[in-house]
């Protein structure tokens, strides 16, 4: 099936940190060895503030980079800043307007030229009844037309599963899915009944993505990277990324 891809421009930000770099790197090489089935990866967080949408576009970007045909789908239409942020120009439309008719779901993906290789489906404008939204048969046939199109991965960033239950009813489309926490925030009870929650729906759990570390404390993450900085120059505060990666702590999203 035919979709009308939209051409919007992105504000990217610029990171030459070597670190950053490597350590979404990692990410994606252990995302990849989740098996072969593994495509649609869906990415929630404990509570909102943890870096959860950062982490999952820059994710999705990585995996576009290495050449694989990636969509990012922006699945959080209760608090999405996704928009505000890249400072996206015009009008847009996204998920909250597909599922709900507004929108004919072929016309819901945007690109951006900078960033070959990957699709985008934004959030659209805020919806009261997400849980409603999610359960429609407009996201069955949204999630068939994805299959259709046949990308190799597709990254889903829902909402914090620890706050609202939206992750836990889209797990159902997910062949994995990950959690963000914060590293020295999320504490031990809140983990634990995000997992709890992600066990619950039966979804494939494939791992923790510690984020926020704090590389300035001359820990494990410090020391071994250290080693790279005579030959690769001075880097920035090192503080995301997870299953123990970092980088520096930027935007506010959820």
């Amino acid at each position: 099936m035919m979709i009308n891809k939209h051409e919007v421009t992105l504000k990217l930000e610029k990171n030459d940190d070597f670190r950053y770099t490597e350590a979404l790197k990692t990410l994606r090489t252990n995302l990849m060895f989740s098996g072969s089935k593994v495509k649609n990866i869906l990415i929630t967080s404990t509570s909102p503030n943890e870096g959860k949408s950062t982490t999952s576009f820059e994710l999705a970007k990585a995996f576009a980079e290495s050449g694989k045909h990636t969509l990012y789908m922006d699945c959080d239409i209760r608090k999405s800043e996704f928009v505000r942020v890249h400072q996206i120009k015009g009008s847009t439309s996204g998920l909250s307007q597909m599922l709900t008719g507004q929108v004919e779901l072929e016309d819901g993906f945007y690109t951006d030229p900078q960033i070959p290789n990957l699709d985008m489906i934004f959030a659209g404008p805020y919806s009261p009844n997400p849980t409603e939204l999610f359960e429609d048969e407009m996201c069955d046939k949204l999630f068939q037309l994805i299959k259709e199109l046949n990308y190799d991965i597709v990254i889903m960033d829902t909402a914090p599963i620890g706050t609202v239950i939206d992750a836990a009813i889209l797990t159902k489309y997910a062949d994995g899915a990950a959690l963000v926490v914060e590293s020295e925030v999320t504490s031990r009870h809140m983990f634990q009944r995000a997992k709890e929650q992600l066990d619950r729906t039966g979804v494939r759990f494939l791992g923790v993505i510690l984020n926020k570390v704090n590389m300035t404390k001359g820990g494990y993450y410090n020391r071994y990277y250290s080693k790279y900085g005579k030959k690769y120059g001075k880097y920035t505060k090192y503080a995301k990324y997870g299953y123990g990666y970092g980088r520096k702590e930027e935007t506010k999203q959820n």
